[in-house]
C-alpha cells in the first residue's frame, strides 16, 4: 500500500506546486477586469458641429414645446465617444448600437446618472434627422428623456453620406 501512496503523494505535490504558480490574487483579478475609459478628446473635433448645433436647435425646440429644459452640447467626452462610434459604424457600413454599454459606462464614470443614444444614417440636414427621430417612439423617448447634455458624432463616409450618433446624458 505504501508503494501506491508514494506516486499519489508525489502527483498531489506536483499539482500543488503547479497551482501555486498559476493562481492569482483578488487584486490581480480586479485590475484585469477594470475597464479603461480613456478616450482621445480630439475625436470630438471631427464631428460636423454646424449640423450638431442645428440638431440641438430642433431638439430643444421640441423639448420646449413639451415643457422640458434644453439640452446642452458637450464638446468633450460624450462627443469623443459619439465620434468614435460613428467612425466604427462607417468602417463596418452598418448603423447600430454596438458596444453601447461601454459608452454608457464611460460616461457614467465621468459622472453621468443616465445615458441614452440615438443613431441614424443618410440624412443630409439636422431638421430631417430630428424629424425622423421624433417619428420613432424609442428615439423620441431619448429626445424627451430626463437628460441635460448631449454629445455628437456626425461624420460623412467616403460617399458623402452622414452617419449620426447622439449620446444623451444627465449629470
Amino acid at each position: 500500500m505504501t508503494q501506491i501512496m508514494k506516486p499519489l503523494k508525489l502527483s498531489l505535490l506536483a499539482m500543488v506546486f503547479l497551482l501555486s504558480f498559476i493562481s492569482c490574487s483578488e487584486e490581480d483579478m480586479a485590475s484585469e477586469i477594470t475597464e479603461d475609459y480613456t478616450i482621445d478628446l480630439n475625436l470630438a473635433k471631427e464631428t460636423n458641429w454646424e449640423m450638431a448645433e442645428e440638431i440641438t436647435y430642433y431638439i430643444n425646440q421640441h423639448r420646449a414645446s413639451v415643457g422640458l429644459n434644453p439640452i446642452v452640447i458637450d464638446q468633450q467626452h460624450a462627443s469623443a465617444y459619439a465620434v468614435e462610434h460613428t467612425k466604427y459604424m462607417i468602417a463596418i457600413e452598418n448603423m447600430n448600437h454596438d458596444n453601447f454599454y461601454y459608452r454608457q459606462q464611460a460616461l457614467t464614470y465621468q459622472g453621468a446618472q443616465r445615458v441614452g443614444e440615438n443613431v441614424a444614417f443618410g440624412y443630409q440636414d439636422g431638421q430631417s434627422v430630428v424629424r425622423a427621430w421624433l417619428n420613432s417612439p424609442s428615439h423620441k423617448r431619448n429626445i424627451e428623456g430626463d437628460y441635460t447634455h448631449s454629445g455628437f458624432g456626425i461624420v460623412q463616409n467616403s460617399n458623402g453620406s452622414y452617419y449620426f450618433t447622439q449620446l444623451f446624458y444627465k449629470n
